[in-house]
Order: structure tokens, then sequence, then C-alpha cells
């Protein structure tokens, strides 16, 4: 069976599931476009162009009721975690099935159908992004009960902390938070040195965190006379409170599963929230499961795979996908590299790693890209990972904020030494201690790394390149960042990457094996005065 899915929301995508293995997934924010994008015309002529024939299904996610040209065709809204709607369409000239299910049951399906769970497998599932936040049960039958709604809006809540502090954001008539404020709020929280709030703090967390259907950042105005407030993101106690309060609301939810969920299932994790890998391992380690496991698509770049696997479930009975986290389109050479710019060098995997032991930070693109939002080694930047200039450095090419950690990429072998990881990790998706002081720029304020692991199996480039670098300095490690403009999805072309390399003082860039060396690199022309 051929399915074709798409979701309309942000964080829009494409996928596209043939005989229960994932074929792709096609995010609108890749190939340089804004990040959170909708989908757009150029996505669908994307995604068409890698379909080999008519599917059989075409499924629609749900979201929010009146939001998008429906062409008169009912689909499901935002919430329902048993709504479905099954009817016929037009599509390429044939009759096919239609299908549609509420967002809310994409996230879930999502995730048990990306889990190694088997078929038939009862589980609990946490479902916390910007509006929901939920636990339910999955019986055998895959039929799914809503526990209980834990509180609404957490990944809205956790961001308007951020910008409660942040006086460059107009708090006066903003409707939501900023879609990228939680992500910077749990590298914030890290620097937190204290444990217990102020009476003044616990007033801000009972207001962020009170028990009302929406609330909007121009509310905060009633906090205006209470610490943080506009107070700027450098100042210490607010970095302090950060942590309090992520604490905090990571165990309001905690306190539930303790008092409300049998022990020994294993728990789905689902939903924007999911991507906070300090609670990822806090639910591991929790004691409370047997099992954890989140997607690499938890946040709604997952809703159209959701939704596909949920199609299949309904004509087939089967809710498992196979797939693959390498499943984005292939990288573009839509241009030749400028030869007055960059110089082309012999490929080699070896100079490759000698240039990233002199300190040469490079561009990094191979295959497919990933699905989801974490660079996973195919669209990466890549650094030795060994001095805190070299994370400052990649937070200036970046142009991001210098408190913003940088992720270790390492050897799978190697993972238990440096980071106390002793099994595979290979979505950076949880967080682990360092356990040495030589490997600062992907070592966080308090200790932590956000590791991925890799094997010759799960990504054999990236595998041969880190044994070779082990080979010269004893590490099999590197710095691991995403490879994009400033809120912007994955580089996905030559013509872009050549850009950012020039316009961000790469010292170059590796595509498929091959290397581009820009010539204005005082690095790289240090590197070629060595070899003479």
């Amino acid at each position: 069976m051929k399915i074709f899915s798409y979701n309309i929301g942000h964080d829009g995508a494409f996928a596209y599931v043939e005989d229960g293995r994932l074929a792709f997934s096609i995010e609108a924010e890749k190939s340089s476009k804004y990040r959170h994008s909708s989908l757009s015309v150029p996505d669908a002529f994307d995604a068409l162009a890698e379909l080999n024939s008519v599917p059989d299904v075409l499924c629609e996610g749900g979201w929010w009721p009146g939001d998008s040209p429906r062409g008169g065709q009912v689909a499901a809204d935002y919430r329902g975690n048993d709504q479905v709607i099954v009817s016929k369409k037009r599509f390429l000239g044939k009759t096919i099935d239609f299908f549609s299910s509420s967002h809310e049951r994409s996230h879930l399906l999502c995730a048990f159908g990306m889990s190694s769970l088997p078929k038939g497998t009862p589980c609990y599932a946490l479902l916390w992004e910007g509006i929901i936040g939920a636990f339910y049960e999955i019986d055998a039958e895959l039929n799914i009960t809503k526990i209980a709604d834990v509180m609404p809006e957490p990944g809205h809540r956790y961001a308007m902390l951020y910008a409660l502090a942040d006086p460059t954001f107009d708090k006066s008539t903003a409707e939501f938070s900023r879609l990228s404020d939680a992500g910077k709020l749990m590298a914030l929280a890290s620097f937190s040195k204290r444990s217990q709030p102020s009476s003044e703090e616990t007033k801000i967390t009972s207001f962020l965190l009170q028990d009302c259907k929406h609330l909007k950042p121009r509310d905060c105005e009633a906090l205006k006379g209470l610490p943080h407030y506009n107070v700027g993101l450098e100042d210490p106690e607010f970095r302090n409170f950060a942590g309090i309060f992520s604490d905090h609301l990571f165990d309001r939810f905690h306190g539930f599963a303790e008092a409300n969920l049998k022990r020994g299932m294993p728990l789905l994790i689902t939903g924007g929230c999911g991507l906070n890998c300090d609670w990822n391992t806090k639910w591991r380690d929790s004691g409370l499961f047997s099992d954890v496991f989140v997607p690499p698509v938890t946040n709604d770049s997952g809703s159209a795979i959701g939704t596909a696997i949920d199609a299949q479930f309904q004509f087939t009975g089967n809710p498992k996908i196979s797939w693959d986290v390498y499943s984005g389109l292939y990288f573009v050479s839509d241009k030749v590299v400028d030869s007055t710019l960059f110089d082309e060098i012999e490929p080699s995997i070896s100079t490759v790693a000698e240039m990233l032991a002199s300190d040469m930070i490079l561009g990094w693109a191979s295959g497919r890209y990933e699905i989801g939002p974490r660079a996973l080694g195919n669209r990466s930047i890549l650094a030795a990972p060994f001095k805190a200039s070299t994370r400052e450095r990649l937070n200036v090419i970046k142009q991001r904020e210098q408190f913003r950690p940088i992720a270790p990429v390492c050897l799978e072998d190697d993972a238990d030494k440096w980071f106390g990881c002793s099994h595979p990790s290979p979505l950076m998706l949880y967080t682990y201690r360092a356990t040495t002081n030589e490997l600062e720029a992907v070592t966080h304020v308090n200790r932590t790394a956000r590791i991925q692991t890799v094997s010759a199996l799960t990504n054999l480039p990236l595998f041969d390149l880190l044994s070779a670098f082990k080979a010269l300095t004893g590490f099999g490690v590197l710095c691991n960042t995403s490879l994009n403009f400033k809120n912007k999805g994955f580089i996905n072309t030559i013509s872009d990457l050549s850009a950012y390399a020039s316009q961000h003082q790469l010292d170059g860039f590796v595509v498929e094996g091959r290397v581009y060396m820009l010539k204005s690199s005082v690095r790289y022309q240090s590197y070629l005065l060595d070899c003479r």
C-alpha cells in the first residue's frame, strides 16, 4: 500500500509510506526555508517528484478548523484522540482513498509506529507540546484512552518564561510565545545554581502554570512588578530561576505519572517538549517505565508521518513502519563551486580529519538530509571538540547566543568512556555527563552533553571520519551543529552552502566526499604552509 501524507500546519511536511516503509519525509523548513514553515507549492512539487506512481491513499493531518482551504473535503481537527475520517478523493486522474485524523492522533501514532514496540504492546504515551499536555494509555488493539490533561500549553508556557525576561520581545500584543524560545530556555536552565525559588519566583511560577485554557504573553503585564521581567537573558538570577522553573514544570507531569500510572510499562514521548533532552533523560532515569522512546520527529515535523501510519493502520491493521532518520531529500549540486573563491582538493577522509584536528571548521553534507530538527551528521558543521573557544566561534558562525551549547557526535564504542553513555544514542535526544575535561567545546556549563552516537551501520561516512580523527587525536568525537542559515532549515544546495561558507567564515566544506576549501581562510593557508 502506498500512502502519501501531508501536515498543513507549521513544521509542515510531506511523507510517503510504501508497504510499511517510510520512503521519504520532506519538511517545509529544509532547503534554507524559514524555521517552522508551512507547506508551499514548491514543497508539493518536490514531493510529487519523488513519487513513482499514484498513491493508494492521500492523507491530511488535522489542524485548526477553518485555518486552511479544504477544497470541499472534510478533514479532521486539531484535537480528538479517536477522530478519524475516511472518504474518496480524485488525485492525479484517479479516485483514491482519502484519510484524515486529528493532529493529536498524528503525534501518538507517529510515536507508536516508529518505536520498536511490537504491534499489540500496551503502553503509555505522553504528548506535551505547545497546546496539549496529556497522558494516554494505548491498549493491545491500539485503542487510545486519554488518562488526563495534566497541564494545557506546557511548551507555550515554558517558552513564555524566556519571553518574560527578554526585553526585545513585545509582550503587550503577542498572542503566543515564539517557537524558538523553548530551546533557548532549555540551554539557560543548565546555568542554574540553586534549587529553591524565592517567594516572588513562586508567584511567577504559579502565574505561568495556572489552570487556564490559554495564557497570552500580554497577560504577563501582570508580572511587571516582579523580578525577571525584562531583566535580560544574561542576568544570573534569571538563569537560576530558569532551572527552577524547568524542574517545576517537569515535576508537575512526573508527579502525575508517579501517582496515577502503573509501573513497568513502556512510555512513548511525543510533541515538541520531547526535544528537551534533560526532561527525556529524567523520564528514562525515573524508574517508572520499562522503556522510553522519543521519535526524531517528535515535534510537528512528524505529524505527516503519524497520519500516514494511522492510515496504514486503518486500511491494513498494521501500525508499524520501518524507517531511517536519513529520509529527506538528497543534496542538490545546482551550480559549480566558484574556483576563484574555493580550492577543490583531492577527496580524502584522512585529509578532512587532519584539517579538523588543525582547528578548521567545515560544513559537511552527505546523502539525504535528516528528518526532524536535529543535525545528525548529514547536514552538519563539524569541528574539533577540545577548546571552549571553538564553541564560541561556532556560535558566532551560527549567529547564536553564546549561552547555547554545541553537541558532540561520538563513535558508539567510545561513548561510555567519554560521556558515560553505555548504549546507542543515535538521535541526540538525551543528555549525558562528560567524564573528562578534554572536551570543552561540547560540554555544557553543567558538564552535560547532548550526545549523538555513530556506528558503521548508522552513518558510515561520519563513522569513517570519526575513526580517522580518533587515529590522529585519540578522541572519536567531534562538534556537530546544524548546517543552516540563522532561523532557517538545513542547507541543501551547493549555491547556499558556498554562500554560507563565504559569509560565515567556515574554512571550507565537504559534499559527498568532495572537499572545497575557502582560499581566504587563514587556517587553511596555514595548513597548506605546514604541509609543504
